[in-house]
């Protein structure tokens, strides 16, 4: 167990964290072009990190570490799961140039499906390797890159757009290896697929046919083009701990992690008031993102531990050029996107009560974030399907971990599944998009301003065996 540093360390690790926390600051208020909602990207992948405003990847000490920080995986003991999922809903308004209002929303009052996450891990002795101390393997299914919106059929703007869909999900196998007690690597797979069991198992798109429209069909048909694919990209990560407690446990945590977006070949049909007309094809360019992130605990014991962390994350979408439908008559829909590239800076706290006198084998924490996205949609070729816009975002949560002779609600011992704790974690964010005045996009109709809304509340429910 390495020594502890004192009040030295202590005051080492508040000067590293306001210094860092400042350079952010100031990138953010210096350069805001660059600061410009991400695409259609999912930043929550469980309600711990949610209530943090997503800033996890230097923390990651429960089974999300394998969306978050691999090599976090090697803080986790036993086998540990986690499931979760993201309640979403909100308002998308367009206020037209040429006067009607037209709103929209995520598939309902809920989005339907709602993105969700399954996450395990295992630490490899638990499995019986007992010569492989250094091991943690973890799985991981999540909704990276999930989309659905719709527009009413009759709007000003049905003939762009009426509904768009991207019921995506991420296969993750990984793998985290323990260098020494300071340094930690990981890695793994990112398999992007679609399931039957979510929404249609495809991409679609779908909008009416306009008045003298180049195929001949008759004004205000649906036309729909839909595709599916599987690619496969890749992670890997970094975890430096620099400085721990007496008790071993971190005080500064260091993370770098690198996702691979690959890109999906996406083929099927397109359709005419539900008659094939021919098959489609159409490439989705998955961006390449780099995390940089620092925790630091100022106040770390037996009884409470505070943790501060900051998050910034570079999304790099300049490869997603068009998503034009190349038919199989030979015909091609033109779609322009040319997104640019997107800064995310995430700020997140945990203060956590640990075995409280008045409820004991319990473990309480209290979060707050706050998120400030940029977006890399152009002003040009902004679409209905993504109306982005850089945004705001305010989130708290709170969690709950009952472990050892704990009993959930006074009945139910936390140990009866059979495992050595079971934990609860929820949350609520507001993502509040700036007004988008466009006067300038390649489909007049678009001109005019854009206004989002999105609330979300995160539930997780995590195991420990």
């Amino acid at each position: 167990m390495p020594p502890s540093h004192g009040g030295d360390v202590l005051n080492q690790t508040t000067r590293l964290f306001i210094v860092t926390f400042l350079f952010v600051l100031v990138n953010s208020l210096l350069f805001p072009s660059s600061v410009m909602a991400e695409g259609f990207r999912v930043l929550d992948h469980g309600a711990a990190a949610t209530g943090q405003g997503a800033a996890f990847s230097a923390h990651a000490d429960n089974p999300s570490a394998v969306h978050y920080n691999p090599a976090g995986m090697t803080q986790l003991q036993g086998i540990q799961f986690s499931t979760g999922t993201l309640l979403l809903g909100g308002s998308l308004r367009f206020k037209s140039d040429l006067g009607p209002t037209v709103k929209g929303d995520f598939g309902g009052t809920i989005s339907n499906p709602p993105p969700s996450t399954l996450f395990l891990t295992a630490h490899l002795p638990a499995l019986g390797l007992k010569n492989l101390p250094n091991w943690t393997v973890g799985l991981g299914i999540t909704s990276p890159f999930a989309l659905q919106v719709e527009y009413p059929d009759n709007s000003l703007i049905a003939p762009i757009s009426t509904m768009a869909a991207l019921p995506l999900i991420d296969i993750k196998p990984t793998l985290g290896y323990k260098v020494n007690q300071y340094i930690a690597i990981g890695g793994g797979l990112d398999i992007y697929t679609f399931a039957d069991f979510l929404g249609e198992g495809q991409a679609e798109v779908q909008q009416n046919a306009a008045p003298g429209n180049a195929f001949g069909i008759p004004a205000g048909t649906n036309l729909e083009g839909n595709g599916s694919d599987t690619a496969i990209g890749f992670n890997a990560s970094l975890l430096w701990t620099p400085w721990r407690n007496a008790q071993g446990q971190p005080q500064l945590n260091l993370a770098f992690v690198f996702r691979h977006g690959p890109d999906l070949q996406l083929e099927g049909d397109f359709l005419a008031g539900g008659t094939k007309l021919a098959g489609a094809q159409t490439t989705l360019e998955l961006p390449d993102i780099y995390t940089w992130a620092v925790a630091v605990w100022p106040i770390r014991n037996s009884q409470r531990a505070w943790k501060v962390e900051v998050d910034v994350e570079y999304a790099d979408w300049t490869d997603f050029e068009n998503l034009n439908f190349n038919l199989s008559n030979g015909a091609t829909i033109p779609a322009r996107r040319n997104y640019g590239d997107a800064w995310v800076v995430m700020v997140g706290t945990e203060y956590s009560l640990l075995s409280l006198n008045t409820l004991p084998n319990w473990d309480v924490s209290f979060r707050g974030g706050y998120v400030r996205s940029g977006t890399p949609v152009q002003d040009r070729t902004l679409d209905p399907s993504n109306p982005d816009s850089s945004y705001h975002a305010l989130s708290v949560g709170m969690g709950f971990l009952c472990h050892n002779g704990g009993t959930l609600l006074g009945l139910l011992p936390c140990t009866s599944l059979g495992g050595k704790a079971i934990g609860l974690d929820f949350a609520y964010q507001v993502l509040l998009y700036d007004a988008r005045d466009i006067n300038n996009n390649q489909q007049p109709l678009l001109n005019g301003t854009w206004d989002t809304t999105i609330h979300v509340g995160a539930i997780s429910l995590r195991l420990e065996f």
